[in-house]
């Protein structure tokens, strides 16, 4: 599983979804996150590679999610 923000997110879900199990993310905002780090919604998260999970993180980084809620 990848770890961003602190939550495992599910490998077998596209990547749209599995930013939503992230508290204070939901579709909106896994969309722009995946916008601005240039990955696309439909893409698996077991098929990224460490890069791309990275750009995702500094994206999630910037907003409030979690324990910052």
């Amino acid at each position: 599983m990848a770890r961003i923000a602190g939550v495992d997110i599910p490998n077998d879900k596209r990547a749209v979804i599995s930013l939503t199990y992230i508290y204070g993310i939901g579709r909106t905002t896994a969309k722009e996150v995946l916008a601005a780090a240039n990955v696309s919604e439909d893409k698996r998260i077991k098929d990224l590679s460490e890069a791309e999970l990275n750009a995702i993180r500094k994206e999630v980084d910037k907003i409030k999610v979690e324990g910052d809620l």
